[in-house]
């Protein structure tokens, strides 16, 4: 059974996911302090969360049985995501769920500053009848600068558009060719600030982003721009906003987010050229069904053991393409932990192939799991598929993935190869249809051996009788073998032999078998 914390105020349809489910429990404690969340969470392993819990480095820490953290909104910004992957912490956010309350929020927000309605409504609440203070501006034939062109930027475009805005937009993976199939312009930062009669901003807020919009980029925009955000607090400076709007260089600006919220004293809202609603932008019903229905199902599927659509701190994978490779999650998985039995050194690198129609695949999920098999002999199960490249970082091992078409008689083929100051090591395995997993390849010996049970690998001399004695020393320790495969490199030369059998060897029975004559090496690698 799985415990799980929604410690924000979620949507009842996304809460009934998780109520429905019999492989959990839900207590749903909102308004929570530091300290108490610190002192509870170690009780969860599933925190759910909006925009109001701060998920900290020391929240995280305490949290000994915490799997995944799911963020019911798009950004993330409350959680400490560089400590979440430490720890092994998967993230999961709703990217999609809110783009359409968003976008139409901005233009609401467009709208409602150029006709200053929210001033004009307040004005005959007061009981006054005033139309010439509050004369407006048609959107007809203005340029809409949009900074940040991701699901919410291009939404927003595309409304902009059917206002008969001329649109301008800056992103950094934005492209000439992609601005001419949008029917839009494509700009710099630069051309957006001194061209657009509005801007937008639509970007998350990271280190490159903060104060982005800052008193250098107000005194290259046009006298009498227009601003809004919609997106995060911090993105525009905000004392420099509160002056352009003073000097005139801004006439208006629309503010759904500050960097410090709640606000309500704040200097902006004192300005009558500034509206503003508290973080309202994904506040639609909804919105709100939408995001909270989508994350936890990714919470969900992680306990459970399925993939999450959604994860933060791990590369998503879209549907169609999971389904093609997590047959190949276990496969690596195996291959990882039964290549570090081979090797005493430290590693140092580590290289993945992709052979045949695995070439066309997303690597990294698969990677990441052949990591984790790897790492995992010496760091236990903290290491797991969210933090395993981070982890193999933290040791300074490097890892690379190569593909290449030769398979060398198998539709597919994943070899993943160890390299330490002594050498290299290296195991290959295939899916065979019908019969699962195969390793197929140890170092340059071709064998045909099921990753699963107790396993033998022993290393030897191809001469007479080797076998013959090493069965015998095995029925003397009442050890039956299911399996054999044996491989040589040249008649009488070096050999391998693995074995699977029915229990695992203990410390005498393995040393009984490396005093055999002829026998140079011997691994038990359980699977």
């Amino acid at each position: 059974m799985f415990h799980i914390l929604a410690a924000d105020p979620i949507s009842t349809e996304g809460l009934s996911v998780l109520q429905h489910d019999p492989n959990v429990t839900v207590t749903d404690e909102t308004g929570l302090s530091p300290d108490e969340l610190e002192n509870r969470i170690d009780q969860f392993d599933a925190l759910l969360v909006r925009s109001q819990t701060k998920v900290t480095r020391s929240v995280i820490e305490k949290a000994s049985r915490l799997k995944i953290i799911g963020r019911a909104g798009v950004g993330v910004d409350n959680i400490d995501l560089d400590a979440a992957t430490e720890h092994g912490v998967l993230v999961v956010n709703a990217p999609n769920g809110n783009t359409n309350s968003a976008a139409e929020h901005t233009m609401a927000m467009t709208m409602a500053l150029s006709r200053q309605i929210p001033q004009a409504h307040l004005s005959l609440q007061n009981g006054k009848w005033d139309r010439k203070k509050y004369v407006g501006f048609e959107l007809k034939g203005k340029k809409l600068g949009i900074i940040g062109l991701g699901r919410i930027g291009t939404e927003v475009a595309y409304r902009a558009k059917g206002q008969r805005m001329d649109v301008i937009a800056y992103d950094p993976f934005f492209t000439e060719e992609k601005a001419d199939q949008m029917g839009i312009e494509y700009g710099t930062l630069e051309d957006v600030f001194q061209e657009a009669d509005y801007i937008t901003v639509h970007t998350p807020l990271l280190k490159d982003t903060h104060h982005m919009i800052n008193a250098d980029a107000f005194s290259k925009m046009k006298d009498g721009v227009h601003i809004m955000n919609c997106a995060r607090g911090g993105i525009i400076e905000e004392d420099a906003l509160y002056d352009a709007i003073v000097s005139g260089k801004v006439a208006g600006a629309a503010i759904d987010v500050l960097e410090d919220e709640p606000f309500q004293d704040h200097k902006l809202l004192q300005l009558p050229q500034v509206i503003a609603t508290p973080h309202l932008g994904a506040s639609t019903v909804e919105a709100q069904e939408n995001v909270a229905i989508d994350v936890c199902r990714d919470i969900i599927n992680h306990l459970t053991g399925e993939m999450a659509q959604n994860p933060v701190n791990m590369p998503s994978v879209p549907s169609d393409v999971l389904s093609q490779i997590e047959p190949y999650f276990h496969l690596a998985d195996k291959l990882g932990t039964f290549l570090i039995h081979l090797t005493e050194d430290v590693p140092e690198e580590v290289n993945v192939y992709y052979s045949g129609e695995l070439s066309d695949v997303k690597m990294a999920p698969i990677t990441r799991n052949a990591v984790k098999g790897l790492l995992q002999r010496h760091l236990g199960s903290h290491v797991n598929d969210v933090n395993a490249l981070y982890l193999a970082e933290q040791k300074g091992i490097t890892i690379n993935e190569s593909r290449t078409a030769t398979t060398k008689g198998f539709t597919n083929l994943l070899t993943v190869e160890v390299k330490t100051n002594s050498g290299a090591r290296s195991v290959s395995g295939t899916l065979l249809n019908g019969l699962g997993p195969r390793i197929v390849r140890v170092d340059q010996y071709s064998v045909d051996v099921v990753p699963q049970g107790h396993l033998v690998i022993i290393h030897h001399k191809d001469l007479p009788g080797v076998i013959g004695n090493m069965g015998s020393l095995l029925s003397q320790y009442h050890v039956n073998i299911a399996t054999m495969q044996v491989d040589r490199s040249n008649v009488g030369g070096d050999a391998i032999m693995i074995l699977t059998v029915d229990k695992f060897l203990d410390k005498d029975e393995m040393t009984a078998l490396k005093q055999l004559e002829e026998i140079s090496d011997v691994t038990a690698v359980d699977l």
